[in-house]
């Protein structure tokens, strides 16, 4: 893992116009991929992005450098990146590429990659693909060289797709949804979804402009969510990340249900209806009401590292279908490949619809513990983990929360943050330690 110079957690990322996120270094990763992916002949590879401006810039450095590595562009606009994944299953293509930076702000991106069966790229190819990237461009003979072009109706299918995911003997018909799309990838996909199977629909962030993706919307940022679906009067609300793989959910009373819970809800529907295969994997960062929880069930539950590539790891490991990070990211692999928003947030809905229970009653079947996360910004080179004031100051704080909580310190997969969570029963001595383990990085940092 040390080994990679490019590749984060998800995939190359950074601010735009600052390496690596420049158009050159894309050229040339573009090609890269392709000397490294043009495997299975198809010499295809599905190209989607989220709605932030640079995604144009960035697509044609990818459209060169594949194209140089023989390789056709199919472009499908801004999509979903789990629609990303599921294209280039039906399409066999070499590869899915996905220009998002996620939940970050407008002005960062980034290039993540999926294979031929839409999982996200092994270690060992992101590995082969840097090697890559240290030769000269060879550019291949012009008669093979590769082409681009347009998959029109790219968002229909996925649509369609989703749907598919909903029990057709149910209906969204009776509840009243307010859908927050962040001004990103889902703002065409999502509205359609829900409103064609039923619901009545309020939506918000669906007027994506270049510079407002992610902006006080959507699955970071849900107190606009909040007040409207208290305003409206409606059944629950749903936000999605700019890129479509993250799913937080609010209640009737407009509190807030996020990814711990959502696969919580999944899985006793799924025990419920005799079709739990194996346990629930979740990460460090997993509320500790959700481990309780499901043990009172009766099911099992793992962590993983942070990261859905990581709680992928582990369902594929153990032969499991749910995993899920407190962030949203819920991973199906009954139904997708990959963390999908959308899918996620319709089977929680088909239990609510057929368990005639609100969404709060489903939540309320586990109880979340306090939990505080502070990050703090460091400079790339120094490690604050390393910090022997840091190391106690985690020691200390620890003792003082006994058995009934715990401290996780853990560098960002994708910034220069050091994430400092703390939980436990006690909310006011969570608050302080958390508050007093961040000061002492940032004195330290």
């Amino acid at each position: 893992m040390s080994q990679r110079r490019y590749f984060g957690t998800d995939g190359v990322r950074g601010k735009v116009g600052q390496y690596p996120i420049t158009p050159d270094f894309v050229l040339k990763l573009g090609w890269a991929a392709g000397r490294v992916l043009a495997k299975q002949g198809t010499k295809k590879v599905i190209i989607g992005k989220d709605t932030r401006i640079s995604g144009y810039m960035l697509e044609s450095a990818l459209e060169a450098g594949l194209a140089a590595a023989g390789l056709k562009a199919i472009f499908t606009g801004p999509m979903p990146t789990p629609a990303v994944a599921y294209l280039t299953q039906t399409f066999r293509a070499e590869a899915g590429i996905v220009i998002s930076a996620s939940h970050n702000p407008f002005y960062d991106n980034g290039i993540k990659f999926f294979s031929s069966e839409g999982t996200k790229l092994p270690d060992d190819v992101e590995l082969a693909i840097e090697a890559e990237l240290d030769k000269d461009i060879e550019c291949v003979e012009s008669a093979q060289l590769g082409k681009a072009s347009r998959l029109n109706d790219a968002a229909g299918r996925y649509i369609e797709f989703c749907k598919s995911t909903f029990p057709s003997e149910l209906s969204l018909s009776h509840l009243k949804i307010v859908v927050d799309c962040a001004h990103g990838a889902t703002y065409h996909i999502a509205p359609s979804v829900f409103s064609e199977l039923g619901a009545e629909l309020i939506t918000m962030g669906t007027e994506p402009n270049g510079t407002n993706i992610n902006h006080e919307v959507g699955a970071t940022d849900v107190r606009a969510l909040q007040e409207r679906v208290i305003a409206e009067k409606a059944d629950l609300g749903l936000a999605f990340d700019g890129d479509g793989d993250r799913i937080i959910m609010v209640d009737e009373h407009g509190n807030k249900v996020d990814g711990d819970q959502i696969a919580y809800i999944i899985a006793r529907d799924a025990l419920r209806r005799g079709e739990l295969k194996g346990g629930v994997v979740g990460t460090l960062m997993t509320n500790l009401g959700m481990e309780n929880g499901l043990k009172q069930l009766g099911i099992p539950f793992v962590r993983a590292a942070v990261g859905d590539r990581y709680v992928m790891e582990q369902l594929l490991a153990k032969g499991w279908r749910i995993g899920a990070e407190n962030s949203g990211h819920v991973i199906l692999l009954d139904k997708v490949t990959t963390g999908d928003a959308i899918v996620a947030a319709l089977q929680v809905l088909a239990s609510v619809v057929d368990s005639k229970m609100t969404l709060s009653e489903l939540a309320s079947g586990m109880t979340l513990y306090p939990q505080v996360l502070i990050n703090v910004r460091f400079s790339g080179d120094s490690n604050p983990l390393d910090a022997q004031p840091v190391k106690d100051a985690v020691v200390k704080m620890e003792s003082k929360l006994g058995e009934k909580g715990r401290v996780l310190l853990r560098k960002s997969g994708t910034e220069p943050l050091l994430r400092v969570m703390v939980e436990g029963e006690d909310a006011d001595l969570v608050t302080s330690s958390a508050e007093y383990i961040a000061q002492v990085v940032k004195d330290n940092c």
